[in-house]
C-alpha cells in the first residue's frame, strides 16, 4: 500500500484560458528564439523528429540552435506516463503520483555544504550573575557520508517526510568524483525505506548506482516494478540553454527506464522575467523541451515535471524564497503541469535566514501552505532547509514535519454528511437540556480517535517559548532508535559487485 499524502481540493490562480496562453507562448518560445542545445545527441534527436537545428559558430563547445515544433512536444506530453510509481524498500513507503489527482507529497532536498547543529548552553546575565538562562547555540558542520545517513535516520522515523531527496553535499576527504555517487546512494538506501532520490555527479557511475538499487530490489525485473531510486536532471541553464552534461546523463537515464526529475530553476529577475507570465512561460518551456527528449530517446520513460522557479533578491542577486512571487510561481507552475496530466515535482518550505526562529517559520510555512494547496504530486525543499538551500539543519527538519502535519490537518477535506449533522444537532440539543451548557463529555472520544489535532508537540511550559529545546529533544530521540538497516547478506552482495564503495559504511 502506498503512502497517503494529502488529498486537498486545488487552489488555482490562473483561469483556464491564462493557463492555455501560458502554454502557447511556451510554444512560441520554443520555436522563436528556440532553445540553445550543447549536446550533439540531443541535437540529433530532435533533428531526426523535425526541429529546426541550426549550428551556432562560436568559440569553445559546439553549440546548435533547436527551433522545436508544437507536434514534438505534443507528442511527447501524451507519452510520457501520467501516473509514476516512486518504489521503496519498504514498499508501503512507496509513492504513487497521479498527475491528475492532487495528491501531495513531502520531500526533503537539496544536496546543501552545510549541517547545522542545535547545542544548548547556559548564559549569566553580567547585570545579575544569579540569573542564568539557556539559549541554542547553533554550530555549523560540513556535509558527510554520516551527516546523510543520520538525516535518512531522520527521514525513516518523521511521518510527513514522504521521500528522501538527499539533504547534505558529502564532503568527506576519502570521496572523490568517482565515488560519490554509490557512497550517496548507498549511505541513504541502508537508512531509510522509503524511496531515495538525487542527482547523479558522474555519468561514469550510473551503471554502478543502477546495479546497487537492482541488487537491493531483488534484480532487473524488480527495480522495473518496484524504482527504489530516482534521480533528478537539471539539464537546462536558464535562459534556454541546454547543457552538455546533465543533458547526456538524462539521456542515459531515460534509457534505462527510471524515473527521473526534469527539472529548471530560473531566477525571476536574472535568468528569467520578473514577471509572472513570463517567468512561467519560459520555465515550462524549458521543462517541456527536457520531457520532449526523453520521450525522444525512450517512449514512456516515467518523468516528472521539474518546476523550481525563485526570484532574484535586487541587492545582491541572490535567491530569495520568502517573498511572494516565489509562491506565485510554483503554484503557476503546478496548475501547468496539472494541464498535462503530468506528476509535479514543485518547491516549498525554503527560508532565507540562517537559523530556525520566527521568520524561518513564517516563510517555511507560508510556502508550505500555499505550494501544498496548489495540489502538487511531490514537493521537494520541504525539510530542514535554511540560509537558502545552503544549510540542512536537522532540528528545523523535526519541527517541519509538525508543522506539515499541521498544514495536512488543515487541508484535509471536511466530512459532512447526514448522520454527522444529525449526531452534531442531537450533541447541541443535549447540551442546551442541561445545567452547564458545556461539550466537554462529547470531546474524548474523538481526542482518542485522532480526529482532533493533539497540542503542539513542542509547547513549552509556562508560556515560555521553548520549542527548538523541544525539537531537539525529538531529534535526539529519533537518532538513538535502530536504523532500519538492508538485510546483511545483501549488503554484503553490494560490496562485492559495486566498486568504490567505502568499507567504513558496511558496518
Amino acid at each position: 500500500m502506498a503512502r497517503q499524502g494529502v488529498l486537498v481540493e486545488p487552489y488555482h490562480r490562473l483561469k483556464l484560458e491564462q493557463v492555455e496562453r501560458i502554454h502557447q507562448a511556451s510554444l512560441a518560445i520554443l520555436t522563436d528564439p528556440g532553445i540553445l542545445c550543447f549536446n550533439r545527441t540531443a541535437a540529433g534527436l530532435f533533428s531526426d523528429h523535425g526541429a529546426d537545428i541550426s549550428s551556432i559558430n562560436q568559440p569553445g563547445a559546439a553549440c546548435w540552435l533547436l527551433k522545436i515544433p508544437e507536434k514534438v512536444i505534443a507528442d511527447a506530453v501524451q507519452a510520457a506516463p501520467k501516473v509514476v510509481k516512486l518504489g521503496a524498500r519498504d514498499e508501503n513507503n512507496c509513492l504513487i503520483l497521479d498527475g491528475r489527482e492532487p495528491r501531495v507529497h513531502f520531500a526533503s532536498g537539496s544536496e546543501a555544504n552545510n549541517w547545522l547543529d542545535v547545542d544548548v548552553e547556559a548564559f549569566v546575565s553580567k547585570r545579575d550573575p544569579g540569573i542564568e538562562v539557556e539559549f541554542p547555540v547553533f554550530r555549523v558542520e560540513k556535509g558527510t557520508v554520516n551527516r546523510l545517513a543520520r538525516a535518512a535516520c531522520l527521514c525513516e522515523h518523521l511521518d510527513s517526510w514522504d521521500s528522501f531527496l538527499r539533504t547534505v553535499n558529502i564532503q568527506d576527504a576519502d570521496l572523490t568524483d568517482d565515488n560519490k555517487d554509490v557512497n550517496k546512494f548507498f549511505a541513504s538506501l541502508n537508512n531509510t525505506t522509503k524511496h531515495v532520490m538525487s542527482g547523479l555527479t558522474e555519468l561514469s557511475q550510473l551503471g554502478n548506482v543502477v546495479r546497487m538499487a537492482q541488487i537491493i530490489a531483488g534484480g532487473e525485473e524488480g527495480l522495473r516494478e518496484n524504482p527504489i531510486i530516482s534521480f533528478i536532471t537539471c539539464m537546462a541553464k536558464s535562459p534556454l540553454q541546454l547543457v552538455d552534461d546533465t543533458t547526456q546523463k538524462a539521456i542515459e537515464i531515460a534509457k534505462r527506464g527510471i524515473p527521473l526529475v526534469i527539472s529548471s530553476s530560473p531566477q525571476g529577475g536574472s535568468t528569467a522575467p520578473i514577471r509572472e507570465d513570463g517567468m512561467v512561460a519560459q520555465i515550462n518551456a524549458e521543462i517541456l523541451a527536457g520531457i520532449a527528449l526523453t520521450q525522444l530517446v525512450n517512449k514512456g520513460t516515467p518523468v516528472l515535471y521539474g518546476s523550481v522557479p525563485t526570484r532574484a533578491r535586487m541587492d545582491d542577486l541572490y535567491d530569495s524564497y520568502g517573498v511572494p512571487e516565489f509562491n506565485q510561481y510554483n503554484i503557476d507552475c503546478v496548475q501547468m503541469a496539472r494541464y498535462y496530466s503530468l506528476p509535479c515535482y514543485s518547491t516549498g518550505g525554503i527560508s532565507d535566514v540562517k537559523v530556525p526562529g520566527i521568520q524561518a517559520s513564517v516563510e517555511r510555512l507560508f510556502s508550505h501552505i500555499l505550494v501544498t494547496l496548489a495540489g502538487p504530486q511531490y514537493i521537494h525543499y520541504a525539510f530542514g532547509l535554511l540560509e537558502r538551500t545552503n544549510t540542512f539543519c536537522p532540528v528545523q527538519a523535526v519541527l517541519d514535519d509538525a508543522h506539515i502535519e499541521m498544514v495536512k490537518r488543515f487541508l484535509k477535506q471536511p466530512t459532512v454528511t447526514a448522520d454527522r449533522i444529525s449526531d452534531s444537532l442531537e450533541q447541541i440539543r443535549r447540551v442546551m437540556g442541561t445545567s452547564h451548557k458545556l461539550y466537554v463529555r462529547f470531546v474524548r472520544s474523538l481526542l482518542r480517535s485522532g480526529e482532533i489535532a493533539p497540542p503542539y508537540p513542542f509547547e513549552g511550559r509556562d508560556m515560555v517559548d521553548e520549542t527548538l529545546f523541544r525539537a531537539r529533544e525529538r531529534m535526539e530521540e529519533i537518532l538513538s532508535l535502530p536504523p532500519h538497516h538492508i538485510d546483511r547478506a545483501i549488503v554484503d552482495r553490494v560490496f562485492q559487485e559495486v566498486p568504490g564503495l567505502l568499507t567504513r559504511l558496511r558496518n
